[in-house]
């Protein structure tokens, strides 16, 4: 066997090309696989000439595998992209280093004052939006990261003396609403909270911008066939990360920011936009939508896994019409953009280089349902009078799903034990179908609304639960096919 060189800067005769304009505060599997892969491609084909710095935001660990390979690692596209197989792989080298706040803060401070510094890039999880009042300014580096925010642009702030053009554009990139808004909230409230100079939150709302966004891109980490990849390359690469080909980076942003951000012809999966608002429904109703619709109902019929769905004829059919013929005529978005959106959602369903499993989507399906599947059904019956037959089908799916049984096993449903046991309780305690779907529809906690009040919507319910919990699923969705 071959033995591989170790992927460096001098291995790879790869040294840093750019000013050090962007830093990114994490470098996850995802950071890596979409925004540094954005950067790559603006440097190569639109002369963006940007280095990225990574901050490590959390105290445990260092990322001792990209220091080892000088920031630079390899990303793996496979894929179905209009319709074509796609399988390619390059080399991303726009990270130049790595700066640990809890090892070294003075550096952390210094990368504040340094003169290029433009752009701010994140993804901490949902979990990392969040404003913690016991975080202090002179702790070394304060807990939390709003406050580390807080900290590196008040020293910004102060070493430039407020200058206008050394303000930055914020970037976040964590699964949050109005992601770009609730950090600059907390930066304000910690500028209040610590007393900081009276001109630096005028400073942060005048001369930075805080972007909304929206991201997307199934990144599933490193890949299962990381061996032959790495012969390929002729590399040994620790940190290979495979992604699908699809991506979308929405950012609410000024107009402006296109002059900065060159993204025009380059790369037309990222949009900056006025609101992000649409496009983030256009997600939740279609992409997350089916995928909530076929969890219960491809569980029921013994698949495992979303490309099972998609090969399963019935069930693809069904899920296709339930987009075609419910969803998008429910919503008031362009409809040709809407069913090039769906195009690609199917693309991605048929990935074959990704195994996602039902049962992972199916973590807390009670919130989906009402998030994901509801909206339609009450977009559905306002705009045209009557309840969408498969989406309903999708929430009588749903409710036998969270029985707990199954053909005579138990399912391991994952949610809020609450609403387990409720569902566990309606079961064994109605009388029929017809009562224990009304108690379902009367359940404001479960749907935030009265649900009893959608004309309808009961009676076909009924109906479609009483099928299938006799056994006739698979019957009733190839009569819905027609």
């Amino acid at each position: 066997m071959t033995t591989l060189k170790p992927l460096n800067r001098e291995t790879a005769n790869k040294p840093v090309r750019f000013p050090e304009r962007i830093v990114q505060f994490g470098a996850g599997n995802f950071l890596r696989a979409f925004a540094d892969w954005a950067i790559q491609e603006l440097n190569a084909k639109a002369d963006f000439n940007s280095s990225v710095v990574v901050v490590k935001v959390t105290p445990r660990s260092t990322y001792v595998e990209l220091d080892a390979q000088d920031g630079l690692f390899h990303l793996h596209l496979e894929g179905i992209q209009a319709g074509e197989l796609v399988s390619e792989t390059q080399l991303i080298e726009c990270i130049s280093r790595t700066v640990y706040p809890y090892d070294n803060y003075e550096a952390y401070l210094a990368l504040a004052r340094q003169e290029e510094i433009r752009f701010l890039i994140s993804n901490t999880t949902e979990a990392g939006i969040q404003y913690d009042e016991t975080a202090k300014l002179d702790a070394t580096p304060p807990k939390g990261f709003p406050a580390k925010l807080t900290i590196f642009l008040y020293e910004r702030y102060k070493h430039f003396e407020g200058a206008e053009d050394k303000g930055c554009i914020v970037i976040p990139t964590e699964l949050v609403v109005d992601n770009g808004t609730q950090l600059q909230e907390m930066i304000l409230r910690y500028a209040e909270q610590w007393q900081l100079d009276t001109g630096f939150a005028q400073w942060i709302k005048a001369h930075n911008t805080f972007c909304n966004t929206l991201v997307d891109r199934i990144v599933p980490g490193y890949p299962q066939n990381s061996e032959a990849l790495q012969a390929k390359i002729g590399f040994e690469d620790n940190l290979l990360v495979m992604g699908e080909p699809y991506y979308s980076w929405i950012i609410q942003a000024p107009e402006t920011l296109k002059d900065e951000l060159p993204i025009a012809g380059v790369l037309d999966g990222i949009k900056i936009v006025e609101d992000v608002a649409p496009y983030r429904q256009t997600k939740v109703r279609i992409l997350n939508g089916l995928h909530s619709s076929m969890v219960p109902i491809g569980l029921l019929l013994g698949l495992d896994t979303v490309g099972d769905c998609m090969q399963h004829e019935a069930l693809l059919q069904c899920l296709q019409d339930e987009c075609y013929q419910e969803i998008i005529p429910s919503m008031d978005l362009a409809s040709d953009e809407l069913e090039s959106f769906t195009d690609a959602t199917f693309d991605r369903f048929r990935n074959p280089a990704i195994h996602h499993e039902l049962m992972s989507i199916a973590l807390n399906s009670s919130t989906k349902m009402r998030t994901r599947i509801l909206p339609t059904v009450l977009a559905y019956h306002e705009k045209f009078g009557r309840v969408p037959e498969r989406a309903v089908l999708a929430i009588a799916s749903f409710i036998r799903f969270y029985k707990g049984e199954w053909a005579g096993e138990a399912v391991a449903l994952k949610d809020d034990q609450a609403i387990i046991d409720w569902f566990r309780e309606r079961w064994e305690s109605s009388d029929n179908m017809d009562e224990l779907v009304a108690s379902v529809l009367e359940n404001e906690s479960l749907w935030q609304a009265d649900l009893t009040q959608i004309d309808g919507l009961h009676s076909l319910l009924s109906q479609y639960l009483t099928q299938i919990d006799e056994g006739n699923l698979l019957a009733l969705i190839e009569q819905l096919n027609g």
